[in-house]
């Protein structure tokens, strides 16, 4: 095995490791409650939690139940039949630390899931979706256990059974558990973990309970509210644009930097699910009449956010496709070659794009998706600040991402990277920071 020389996070030291694992599976469950049963008013589960302390939390905390179980299980094994049987062409991921190039396959298991969804839901009437926020509180926290039991698993085949080279212990337990042992772990030759939990299950949940609140406020009231409905649909737009630009995801830092942990991997079965949605989940029984007008503007101004986040990922995307032969808005791209040297001693070259949208700023695309979340988050307005809590950690989890990047390149590329910083010497906001 390599030594494990990831850059971890600058803002996640050892004892905030510790926090994180005790305070995240408690805080989803506190989400869902303050969403679902006190009105999305943080301070009516902050007032239930002084009175009654630890007993508090324990009682409003769903335990694990054989149907929320058997949901799981099913749209589990559904996601992974995708995942594991429907053709599609070969695409290769970045080169690893140590000179390994991983193989992924392109399918439009979007397309079908989303067809099977809804056949099964309104055209056979088989499963009626409003059956998932009737027991959320219930799955929310048969996924934290479950999850957790998960990334043991994982822990465990990083030690015994890695599938590749990019793998190793940092020679502590809880580092380990937190960050991961494999880069790429898989089942076999073909089934890819990490493609499993970040996009199969915890992308496509995103999705599905984004439909699943607007049936379920329909089911409440007899209509839909027109600021769920741009929830609703800033949300899908985001979630298409994330599987149609799937092949360029396994370029990023979630699948080529970080490897299978609790941070990515519980994050993608748990987090996403719970927090990810929990604008569309507060909107449910708390609605908003925002009108036509405000509706559009609000509506208009996410789909342009999310097309900007869009284009930012695909010039690049193209950019590499082409080794830089391409047009950058209508002019040849400006470029760095810069050299590095794999942990195997192969020298290596790569191109650091410094026109178009990455001229702007290192990392400019974060700009977009952050405004993006801002936009599906707005229509609940702002009786209460928890619709919000996801664009405020999605601004920490993505500066600090900024900074990981930062980092690790500068350890790869040294002086090319320094040259790039002075071309392009902003790293999130233009002229800002």
């Amino acid at each position: 095995m390599v030594e494990n020389k990831l850059v971890h996070s600058p803002l996640i030291t050892y004892g905030s490791m510790l926090s994180l694992l005790s305070f995240t599976p408690p805080f989803v469950i506190l989400m869902w409650y303050t969403n679902v049963h006190a009105d999305g008013s943080i301070l009516k589960t902050f007032n239930h939690l002084r009175e009654n302390g630890l007993q508090g939390l324990i009682d409003i905390w769903p335990k694990p139940t054989a149907i929320a179980g058997k949901l799981i299980i099913c749209y589990a094994l559904f996601e992974a039949a995708l995942q594991l049987l429907l053709p599609g062409k070969t695409v290769e991921g970045p080169i690893s630390p140590t000179g390994h190039r991983p193989v992924y396959k392109v399918y439009g298991s979007y397309a079908i899931h989303n067809y099977v969804f809804f056949s099964v839901s309104f055209r056979f009437g088989i499963f009626n979706p409003a059956i998932v926020y009737d027991h959320l509180g219930e799955i929310f926290s048969t996924l934290i256990f479950g999850s957790l039991v998960f990334c043991v698993l994982l822990y465990i085949k990083g030690h015994v059974a890695p599938s590749s080279t990019d793998s190793g212990s940092s020679g502590n337990i809880i580092v380990d558990f937190y960050w991961g042992m494999e880069l790429y772990p898989r089942i076999g030759k073909h089934f890819d973990i990490k493609v499993f939990t970040n996009c199969r299950f915890g992308m496509m949940s995103w999705a599905v309970l984004a439909v699943t609140y607007c049936i379920k406020q329909h089911e409440e009231y007899g209509r839909v509210s027109d600021s769920m409905l741009v929830n609703t649909i800033l949300m899908l737009v985001y979630v298409t644009k994330f599987f149609w630009w799937e092949a360029g995801y396994w370029n990023t830092m979630d699948i080529a930097h970080d490897r299978a942990g609790f941070y990515i991997c519980w994050g993608c079965l748990v987090w996403v699910p719970s927090i990810y949605t929990s604008p569309g989940m507060y909107l449910v029984k708390q609605p908003v009449n925002l009108g036509l007008q405000l509706s559009l503007y609000i509506l208009v101004a996410g789909l342009l956010c999310i097309y900007i986040n869009y284009d930012c990922d695909r010039q690049r995307q193209e950019f590499r496709r082409t080794n830089g032969k391409c047009t950058v808005w209508g002019k040849t791209p400006s470029k760095i070659v810069a050299a590095y040297t794999t942990t195997s001693g192969e020298k290596k070259t790569s191109l650091l794009l410094t026109s178009g949208w990455w001229g702007l700023a290192r990392h400019f695309h974060y700009v977009p998706e952050i405004l993006a979340a801002f936009f599906w988050s707005v229509p609940a307005l702002f009786n209460h600040f928890i619709p919000y809590f996801y664009v405020i950690f999605l601004i920490i989890l993505l500066l600090d991402r900024a900074k990981r990047d930062d980092d690790r390149c500068k350890a790869k590329y040294g002086k090319y990277w320094k040259l790039y910083c002075e071309k392009v010497p902003y790293r999130v906001i233009p002229g800002i920071y």
